[in-house]
């Protein structure tokens, strides 16, 4: 034991030893370092500045796009429902989360495009073409994702979001700030998810009340309910075509 500590202490200085000389060596040699510079080219009037600046702005808004598809899109409800389903059937790694979200994502851009082809017609479009500007596009967009996200939004919520914000209770529903409209679509999403999330959870809790009660009766305490009833909740979710019923539910839902 003492050679071997005798060892490993002599590799860890000769360790600290080549690090100390590179350190040194990289000093004398003066690295230079790239000098980082931003700067605004082509811009000779303040007109010039301010529409560079609103392309860096809409380069970072692009970064943050995953965020705003997650909160603006019925990609909330589906991957919470999917995550309930996961969790009701006790599968642990059936399917991958990857599946999981991977299905939520094509889920959301069949019920979206509806929605995204009103805002590339009304807005996308024109913009390209130059017919409307920036500005134009920008509420032109809006307004059928609003629609969208006001059509599932529960009235308690929206009010709630209006009160905390100031806003007049009486303002028409394409007046409303997208500020107050998002969280209120949010957590009406979220109550919706975990509603169906409960109705599905229901029928295999049941067989899992059932196996248990049996594998009590015959005295099999050692075992598992949870490793007897899965196969019959996958039997049960194959007999009903349990996906063809939750993806038809999820979709008439934002119908």
């Amino acid at each position: 034991m003492k050679k071997k500590a005798c060892i490993i202490s002599a590799l860890v200085l000769l360790c600290v030893i080549f690090m100390g000389h590179s350190v040194q060596a990289a000093t004398a040699n003066s690295i230079p370092v790239p000098k980082i510079s931003l700067s605004v080219d082509n811009a000779s009037t303040p007109t010039d500045y301010v529409d560079n600046i609103k392309i860096l702005i809409m380069m970072t808004v692009l970064t943050l796009l995953p965020s705003i598809v997650i909160m603006t899109t019925s990609f909330v409800r589906i991957v919470v429902v999917f995550g309930f389903l996961k969790s009701a059937m006790g599968t642990q790694n059936a399917p991958p989360s990857q599946v999981i979200v991977g299905l939520a994502l094509f889920l959301t851009f069949f019920i979206m495009m509806p929605t995204v082809t009103t805002i590339n017609n009304n807005a996308l479009q024109p913009y390209i073409n130059n017919t409307i500007t920036q500005d134009q596009a920008i509420k032109a967009g809006e307004k059928p994702l609003k629609d969208f996200m006001l059509k599932q939004t529960r009235q308690k919520d929206l009010k709630l979001f209006m009160e905390e914000a100031k806003e007049d209770s009486k303002t028409p529903t394409d007046k409303i700030p997208m500020h107050v409209v998002i969280p209120s679509f949010m957590i009406s999403e979220l109550k919706t998810a975990f509603i169906i999330g409960f109705l599905i959870y229901i029928p295999f809790i049941i067989i899992d009340f059932v196996v248990a009660s049996i594998l009590m009766s015959m005295g099999m305490f050692m075992v598992p309910p949870s490793m007897i009833s899965l196969p019959f909740k996958l039997l049960l979710f194959v007999m009903v075509d349990g996906w063809y019923m939750i993806v038809k539910s999820l979709i008439l839902s934002f119908s």
